[in-house]
């Protein structure tokens, strides 16, 4: 029973965090002309690289955008945490008061955003513009390509609360796997297993994991037909050795969990169009952007929770 209603009232509590989120996303929409959805998609952007990161403070309540100190307060002001608008102006940074309350702070999730939009604004409120203001900003062309799929996907399903997954082979299909994230491999090269093998009979239908837009589609020497997806927490989920794709699915595709987007096969490991060098299996990997580098982590426990979740 307490377990019950603990997890009751956690659902709730961020159910409730997401529909704020929208409407902070929402007001500064209305106040700097920035659509929401691009809004929201440097804000999670943001979240998700300082969760990864030991070099940047964790997020705090709903503000997920971190402006350095020396950018906000201005590169020769004395103090990097000035809240007077007026100083900071003097000294060219560019925090702003989105708030009302006569002070730029950067621990303010509304100043924060706001100070971002109005940034974005001076190049301009469409798309390419607010490409521009991004490469500016970041001056990193994987970083801009991230955000933009995020606002693509915000803009899709009209929300922010996209967290929901699914485990990648349907319930009434056989599925057998086993940790071998870190395992030996030897073609092509000594290399390590970045993934979990999970073996199925050919032709049994791929899920979507996650949320997400399709950034990679196609033949690879190692994994065959392969498919890479990017979800709005940075994580790129990989899924090689098919044997085909489901009708419809190509890059920028976006995609649910639960939706089929290939089918198990045995490519890879040769030339286009190798097959049935090993028994057909789902290799399935996750790998977590931070803002400088891309690794892999071990998928097996989210498959395990995934698999539960069935």
């Amino acid at each position: 029973m307490m377990n019950t209603i603990f997890s009751s009232t956690f659902v709730k509590a961020e159910e409730n965090t997401y529909q704020s989120r929208k409407a902070l996303y929402l007001k500064t929409a209305a106040l700097t002309d920035i659509p929401w959805y691009y809004l929201a998609a440097i804000d999670q952007y943001e979240r998700n690289i300082r969760f990864s990161r030991q070099d940047l403070p964790d997020p705090k309540n709903l503000q997920g955008l971190y402006i350095h100190p020396l950018e906000w307060s201005g590169p020769l002001n004395p103090n990097p945490h000035e809240t007077d608008p007026m100083r900071i102006a003097f000294f060219s940074g560019i925090g702003k008061d989105g708030n009302g309350d006569g002070k730029a702070d950067q621990e303010n999730p509304e100043d924060a955003l706001y100070t971002m939009g109005k940034y974005i604004h001076k190049f301009g409120t469409t798309k390419p513009f607010i490409k521009i203001a991004l490469w500016n900003y970041y001056h990193k062309d994987k970083v801009i390509a991230i955000i933009m799929e995020n606002a693509k996907l915000y803009q899709h399903f009209g929300k922010v609360e996209l967290t929901d997954h699914s485990f990648p082979i349907p319930r009434r299909n056989r599925a057998d796997f086993r940790s071998t994230w870190g395992d030996r491999r030897g073609w092509g090269g000594l290399r390590i297993h970045e993934g979990t093998d999970i073996f199925a009979f050919y032709g049994t239908p791929v899920l979507a994991t996650s949320y997400g837009v399709v950034e990679l589609i196609g033949w690879n020497k190692y994994g065959g037909w392969r498919i890479g997806i990017r979800d709005p927490k940075n994580i790129y989920h990989y899924y090689a050795h098919l044997n085909g794709y489901n009708k419809g699915i190509k890059k920028g595709s976006i995609v649910k969990p639960g939706q089929v987007i290939g089918y198990v096969g045995s490519s890879g490991y040769g030339p286009k169009g190798t097959q049935g060098k090993f028994p057909p299996h789902l290799h399935y990997g996750m790998y977590k952007y931070n803002g400088k580098t891309e690794f892999s982590f071990d998928p097996y426990p989210y498959l395990r929770a995934w698999r539960r979740q069935q």
